[in-house]
């Protein structure tokens, strides 16, 4: 097809015009949405490193208030205790460990200095009664303190040194005093098959309101059948255990 510009000239077409005007169309729409695509690709990379930098921003924050909250928490009980009588901060005793074998066992001091040396004068009022374990209500050794750290077992902080050192692990039979297992019967001895803990079964059922020979029966249960999910189901049951109080004298 051609065109007449002007007389005598003609201009040839090798499209039809249709076609040329819908190539130019689609070349126009190609730059049209590079700097659209351009500017989305860039608006999100944004958002991305927005999104990042919140993200640091909040584990700084977290990681701070965790730090701040709990040295704060330590230093109140440290000072509180010290200032209540003078005497020591912590209270290291023997405890007996996996098979047998013996290890310093730190707890926050709760009680009067030289407080162990009162049990055969309480003897008579043992909430356990004629029994291996030796647990009052309102024992009149614990200070005010040590009161308020026993109900939320703040006093037992200082024993994820001996978590760390391999000695306890978080889940396990609590460790006995030796004079306690040395009246062990063959079969209470089985508990000792298992490294102690911090928290178990007992634990999360009424602590000390548990009586001995219960203790013994839910921790030879444990050793026979612990594994990974029970220790997750364990710990997480100590949390509502500890808010609650029950049997934290």
């Amino acid at each position: 097809m051609n065109f007449a510009v002007s007389p005598g000239i003609e201009v040839p077409f090798r499209h039809p015009p249709s076609q040329r005007v819908h190539e130019w169309a689609r070349h126009y729409q190609r730059v049209a949405k590079t700097p659209a695509r351009n500017w989305r690709s860039t608006r999100r990379r944004g958002e991305r490193a927005l999104h990042a930098t919140r993200e640091r921003a909040y584990r700084i924050a977290k990681r701070t208030l965790d730090f701040t909250f709990a040295a704060a928490l330590l230093i109140f009980i440290a000072v509180a205790i010290k200032l209540t009588d003078r005497g020591p901060v912590l209270f290291w005793q023997k405890r007996v460990g996996m098979w047998g074998q013996l290890f310093n066992f730190p707890k926050f001091r709760s009680m009067v200095v030289g407080a162990d040396r009162m049990v055969e004068t309480l003897i008579d009022h043992n909430h356990h009664g004629d029994s291996i374990t030796f647990k009052i209500k309102r024992d009149p050794r614990v200070t005010w303190i040590g009161r308020l750290i026993r109900r939320f077992s703040l006093d037992e902080f200082p024993q994820l040194w001996c978590v760390l050192r391999g000695q306890m692990s978080l889940v396990g039979p609590r460790p006995a005093l030796p004079r306690e297992v040395e009246n062990y019967t063959q079969a209470h001895r089985r508990r000792l098959g298992v490294r102690p803990g911090l928290t178990c079964t007992w634990q999360v059922s009424g602590r000390a309101d548990v009586p001995f020979e219960r203790q013994v029966e839910m921790d030879i249960d444990y050793v026979d059948s612990h594994n990974f999910w029970l220790d997750l189901k364990l710990v997480a049951s100590t949390v509502p255990a500890v808010i609650s109080g029950r049997g934290a004298y």
